[in-house]
């Protein structure tokens, strides 16, 4: 490092003062230490680097392909190209357990490099799931994605990398074809949802930000909505900081259903905060709001309008529905016959009673007949 005399020197030489460089050195310096790198910040939803300060410490995080997005269906574009996504391994979890820990930010279970995506225009590798969510409980929102402006009560992100064109996630997430990503949109109802309990039960263990546990694996498929055939595709980002616009976003149509219970447990367990900290801070509302589609078209893998593409429930149900239509039908048709062949023997004996009452006897016909006329003399 130069000493401050050998600085005035070049200073001198530049035709700048002593002063002057004293007062440019100090400017500098006051940059470095005030002027964290991006990595370095501690952001938030809510808050001193909440959502409206992301972009000034993360500049993609004002891009113009950002997600979330609220899916207008009216305005989304058919293509039949889009096939139904295939998971690969997703059943396959073996005897190894998952990892599962609280970032500070969201639950997060890693997940093993055997399971990936088929049905992508490359091979994408899985990396980690994780869920957001809200505070009010049913019907008070927490998903990311909104449908027609209808968000959900919570949603799950499952995230792949494209191992076929890089060789980690840290490369892939800057590259615009470097990630693809499934959102499940998830409503409550009355049933528990068994799948979601191997991760709600073990969320205690990791209240506090930075806390990890392991989990027993299991089949992430069954997180997943049965119909995988219908759903909205579209380019987008990552939904936290650093935002990069990387994502192929796979928005399923059908929801996932947990019961309310298992809701208040994801919205009241965890903490934002670490364990250490005095004042302890409810993980919550760790959802971003929706941006401006701007200049994208969001893709549909069905035909809303034409109603041609039918999920497999819906395909069930309209052919339990004209088998039993067909059954009623020919038990009423049956009746019918049954019915007609049954008077058909009654008429005739009536007839035939008719017939016989109607058919004088050979003693009334002796008695009708007429007496000879008496002869006329000639």
């Amino acid at each position: 490092m130069l000493t401050f005399i050998h600085c005035c020197a070049w200073a001198r030489r530049a035709n700048m003062g002593c002063l002057g460089l004293f007062a440019l050195l100090t400017l500098q310096c006051f940059q470095w230490t005030t002027a964290p790198a991006a990595e370095e910040v501690s952001w938030t939803y809510y808050g001193l680097v909440g959502q409206s300060e992301w972009s000034q410490y993360f500049p993609d995080c004002a891009g113009t392909s950002q997600s979330p997005v609220d899916v207008i269906t009216t305005q989304t574009k058919y293509d039949p190209n889009l096939t139904p996504l295939t998971p690969l391994g997703y059943s396959q979890h073996g005897n190894k357990p998952f990892t599962m820990y609280n970032s500070g930010h969201t639950v997060v279970i890693e997940l093993p490099e055997w399971m990936g995506i088929g049905g992508l225009p490359w091979l994408f590798t899985a990396v980690q799931m994780h869920l957001h969510w809200g505070s009010g409980g049913p019907s008070h929102g927490g998903s990311e994605h909104t449908i027609n402006g209808l968000s959900a009560d919570a949603e799950l992100h499952v995230v792949h990398y494209n191992s076929e064109l890089y060789p980690n996630v840290s490369t892939a997430m800057t590259q615009s074809d470097g990630l693809a990503v499934l959102g499940i949109l998830i409503v409550t109802g009355e049933e528990t949802n068994a799948a979601f309990n191997n991760i709600l039960n073990y969320l205690s263990r990791i209240r506090h930000a930075d806390q990890k546990v392991f989990i027993p694996a299991f089949d992430v498929q069954t997180l997943l909505p049965t119909d995988l055939g219908r759903y909205y595709r579209y380019n987008g980002s990552l939904t936290t900081p650093p935002c990069y616009q990387s994502v192929t976003w796979t928005v399923f149509n059908e929801r996932v259903q947990i019961s309310k219970a298992q809701l208040l447990k994801l919205e009241t367990i965890l903490y934002s905060s670490k364990a250490k900290d005095a004042d302890r801070m409810l993980l919550q509302d760790n959802y971003r709001a929706t941006q401006p589609i701007n200049h994208r078209v969001a893709f549909a893998s069905f035909s809303a309008e034409s109603g041609k593409e039918l999920s497999s429930g819906e395909v069930t149900a309209i052919v339990i529905g004209v088998m039993c239509g067909c059954v009623g039908l020919a038990v009423i048709v049956r009746f019918i016959v049954k019915t007609i062949r049954t008077k058909e023997p009654e008429k005739e004996r009536k007839e035939k009673t008719q017939d016989v009452a109607l058919k004088p006897t050979p003693e009334a016909e002796k008695r009708e007949e007429p007496s000879p006329s008496p002869q006329t003399e000639l």
